[in-house]
């Protein structure tokens, strides 16, 4: 899988209620699209539609030119990395939890995963480093810590299309930005889908999406959202205001 990624038309309705409606995407292989809305805009329903966790009512997903009806599906999920926003930890050392990933994993792709999502940091702090046994939900880690071991996890898996669900929220914008920065300089890049509340996180992408009610009401770059002074401008506006105000203390 290439992660050529189009929703045709697509409608997803769930218990009678329509939560997606004529959402109409063409993501080209590689790309960042950055998607956001207030709570319950369907931001998760469109990724779930991806991986067939649903199938939409109306319309068809489509993945380098096959609809995902027709591909298998377990071929379909192993080339996929999600990474939700509550991340699971297993009793076990760091090294196997990110193993989970990829149990073919070598020592070097693992560290070099943990570089990507700026873990290496406060894994060399560890006084036993890899071998750190962490509890059932990662017990002594930090909430940012855990997401990044996380990333690093589905960076292993080396999957074509990558999902970070709200993935970054507990990290500080600086380590954000960072982690980001070093996920658009890979190589070969994943399709990455990335949901997040913070203009930090998102205005990078290819493409930024802003879903209301289920549809898409605005689209394009970070820029290109600015000048239409819609929704994302008022996002912008209010997250940036504070930083702004320091700005021009400092000034």
């Amino acid at each position: 899988i290439k992660g050529h990624i189009v929703f045709d038309n697509v409608t997803f309705s769930y218990n009678d209620q329509e939560v997606l409606k004529d959402i109409n995407l063409d993501i080209k292989a590689g790309s960042t699209v950055a998607i956001m809305g207030t709570t319950g805009s369907g931001k998760t329903s469109l990724i779930n539609l991806i991986g067939r966790y649903y199938d939409p009512t109306k319309g068809s997903v489509i993945i380098d030119g096959v609809n995902v009806r027709e591909l298998d599906l377990k071929t379909l999920r192993k080339n996929m990395s999600i990474v939700p926003q509550d991340t699971f930890l297993f009793s076990d050392t760091i090294l196997e939890n990110i193993r989970i990933g990829n149990k073919d994993a070598s020592m070097e792709q693992v560290k070099q995963a943990c570089q990507m999502a700026c873990a290496m940091e406060f894994i060399d702090d560890l006084e036993q480093g890899f071998d750190t046994i962490i509890g059932e939900r990662g017990i002594g880690l930090s909430g940012g810590q855990k997401q990044r071991l996380a990333i690093a996890r589905a960076l292993v898996r080396n999957g074509s299309i990558m999902i970070l669900d709200d993935a970054t929220s507990a990290l500080d914008m600086e380590t954000e930005y960072e982690l980001l920065k070093n996920l658009n300089s890979l190589d070969k890049k994943a399709t990455t889908f990335i949901i997040a509340h913070r203009i930090s996180a998102v205005k990078n992408a290819d493409l930024i999406i802003y879903l209301e009610n289920g549809r898409i009401v605005e689209k394009g770059t970070h820029y290109e959202l600015l000048a239409l002074k819609g929704r994302y401008y008022d996002i912008y506006c209010d997250q940036f205001k504070d930083f702004e105000d320091v700005e021009s203390e400092v000034v």
